[in-house]
């Protein structure tokens, strides 16, 4: 499949770009074998999803036999996700309610216990899986239809507090190790940097602590 992997995943909450097929993208996913795509496919599903054009059936008849097994196993892994985060789709019956629950439910074990998802040669890590979720849903790739928790809901407020917009966006990037423009590289160095440190400092927590006190 020759097209921009990154261009077409950006429609699906990556970026910003248009995909003529939803499933044909999450087809090229798979097959980029790339970590970085891979760690973000619960987010890329739930948008091509909500977008009412996804059909799990074309993503895997574009797809050789041995990547149909990764679909599977990261659809597998994207409905764990959702269930340990408390996010409710509409459409999740529709598309996936014959997906073994026992799977899923050991994928989500691992999730909550953040233990490394072993999916033949490749490691996904649930932290970044959890970040990269929770970092669209606030940032602007919203997953609409989704219930958010107390948790979602804290994070989302504090990041539109703190950060603006694009400087949400620059935290997405670095957290999926995207590589940065020039210009992005410096205003990141230059300004997000700075306030995430601040931000990650502990007096300072303690401080607003006794302020809210």
């Amino acid at each position: 499949m020759k097209t921009h992997i990154a261009e077409k995943a950006a429609a699906l909450g990556f970026k910003s770009a248009e995909s003529s097929d939803p499933s044909l993208t999450l087809a090229e996913v798979i097959e980029s074998r790339e970590l970085r795509y891979w760690e973000a496919f619960p987010v890329l599903l739930a948008n091509a999803a909500q977008g009412g054009k996804l059909d799990p059936q074309a993503a895997a008849g574009a797809l050789p036999e041995e990547d149909r097994k990764y679909l599977k196993l990261l659809i597998l892994v994207s409905l764990a996700l959702y269930d340990s985060l408390g996010a409710r789709f509409g459409w999740r019956e529709r598309l996936f309610g014959d997906m073994p629950a026992r799977l899923i439910a050991g994928f989500r074990s691992k999730i909550e216990t953040n233990s490394q998802l072993e999916l033949g040669d490749f490691k996904l890590r649930p932290e970044i899986l959890r970040e990269n979720f929770r970092l669209a849903f606030g940032g602007g790739a919203l997953l609409k239809g989704a219930a958010r928790t107390r948790e979602d809901e804290g994070l989302e407020t504090a990041l539109r507090e703190i950060f603006t917009s694009r400087q949400r966006e620059l935290l997405l990037k670095k957290l999926r190790r995207e590589r940065f423009t020039k210009t992005e590289a410096e205003y990141y160095s230059r300004v997000v940097k700075k306030k995430a440190r601040a931000v990650a400092n502990d007096e300072l927590h303690r401080l607003a602590r006794r302020v809210l006190a």
